[in-house]
């Protein structure tokens, strides 16, 4: 596996090797998600750098490429030379899917968290379910489990079409919005391929918005949540029953919503889905607690990576009610950053204090987005916070500084985005 280290490749890896493969793989550093599997002895061999040397003699060898992984990879392009067959991260979840009675999970938002909901609920009603989602379940430390029932819960990523790979019984849709601007030109040719997706699939699960059900042509469950906000959770009445959440936010009120719907259709009781739900303690990187600063200020950690969910995410621990509300955001891909500076800006204006860092480049060079850095939105965040500080970091080091000196009893700083910011907040937290 080429790119192992991801959170949706290491949980490929982990269902792999329940299937009985010999897996080894490769990634450019040693992530906390290489590691766990090395620990588990997932993998029989990690190599940190990609070399033609470091494919596994022998024919009867299947590469598997993270979506990250470019064509001119040298390990994919060796694997080739040599005539062995080479799937892409789509290919394997497709090959997955179609062994199991899948929920697929779609959205531009919501997809870890609503995707762990489902798979706690169906293990609390005993079916233990196999889930490959792109983060870590807290409540069993894993993003991937094969499991011994009938059911498979993963996430259906839109942003390489993968989710139209997928064999589907239960097809969930939460939202949707433009988010990968690097791969789509138009929002309706987004919705196609929701509607492409939603089409395959026997049962639909989607929130009652107008837009998202029109894009099922066919028998559908509609859900949604009007919570009550409370401290750090929220509560919302569901066909008649309570439920109770301690994670925080409308967002994640939605979230339990879709994953009762599909306990209906499953055939899960309402009382045993809720009751998993009331233990739920999120996914990781999604608004969790990392500790406390020297200063004494609580850090927290997120992977939000848009506008709508950095608004949701500090909605969220508004909640909280902490003296200052602190964010400190790292902007993923140019092409998004280009396209979004301004709402990111706002969103971020919602907070006490602001910083940025520069952009997290993933897949993307910055010599082809000339002119686009963090500073963007930093710019764009002063223009919108009305007074309130802000503050351009771009880089790691000079964030940490900045935000060490700035930290005081009674703030919750939040560090967000898909890149690497959650080694700061951790740096923070640990002192």
């Amino acid at each position: 596996m080429i790119g192992v280290g991801g959170a949706g490749m290491s949980a490929y890896a982990r269902a792999a090797r329940a299937l009985g493969a010999s897996v080894t793989g490769s990634d450019q550093r040693e992530s906390p998600f290489a590691r766990a599997l090395l620990a588990d002895a997932i993998l029989d061999q990690l190599h940190v750098g990609h070399a033609a040397a470091n494919l596994p003699a022998g024919d009867d060898i299947e590469v598997v490429c993270s979506s990250a992984i470019p064509v001119a990879n040298v390990e994919r392009e060796a694997a080739l030379a040599r005539g062995l067959r080479v799937l892409t991260r789509a290919d394997l979840i497709g090959e997955l899917s179609a062994l199991r009675r899948t929920i697929a999970v779609a959205g531009a938002h919501g997809k870890t968290t609503t995707a762990s909901m489902i798979a706690l609920v169906l293990a609390a009603a005993g079916l233990d379910p196999g889930y490959l989602i792109g983060g870590v379940l807290r409540d069993t430390g894993l993003g991937g489990h094969w499991g011994s029932g009938d059911w498979l819960v993963v996430e259906a990523d839109e942003s390489d079409r993968s989710l139209l790979s997928l064999h589907v019984e239960i097809a969930v849709l939460c939202n949707v919005e433009l988010d990968h601007h690097d791969r789509f030109g138009s929002l309706r040719e987004l919705e196609d391929v929701y509607r492409e997706f939603l089409a395959g699939a026997p049962c639909a699960v989607i929130l009652d918005r107008p837009e998202l059900l029109a894009l099922r042509d066919g028998p559908l469950v509609s859900y949604d949540a009007a919570p009550e906000l409370i401290a750090g959770g929220s509560r919302f009445d569901f066909a008649g029953t309570r439920i109770e959440l301690a994670v925080p936010g409308v967002h994640n009120a939605r979230n339990a919503a879709a994953a009762l719907a599909v306990a209906q259709v499953v055939g899960v009781p309402l009382e045993v889905a809720a009751g998993a739900l009331a233990r739920f303690s999120g996914a990781g990187r999604r608004f969790e607690r990392l500790g406390s600063s020297a200063s004494g200020a609580e850090v927290y950690d997120d992977y939000a990576h848009h506008p709508t969910e950095l608004a949701a995410t500090l909605a969220a621990a508004r909640t909280l009610a902490p003296k200052r509300l602190i964010a400190a955001f790292q902007p993923h891909l140019y092409s998004r950053t280009r396209a979004l500076a301004r709402e990111f800006g706002a969103a971020l204006a919602s907070a006490d204090v602001a910083a940025v860092l520069d952009v997290y480049p993933a897949r993307e060079l910055a010599a082809d987005f000339p002119g686009v850095s963090g500073l963007l939105v930093a710019r764009a965040a002063a223009d919108a916070a009305g007074g309130k500080p802000v503050y351009w970091v771009p880089q790691r080091d000079l964030a940490l500084r900045v935000l060490r000196e700035l930290l005081a009893p009674g703030d919750l700083l939040v560090v967000m985005g898909a890149g690497d910011i959650d080694a700061l907040g951790r740096d923070l937290a640990d002192g």
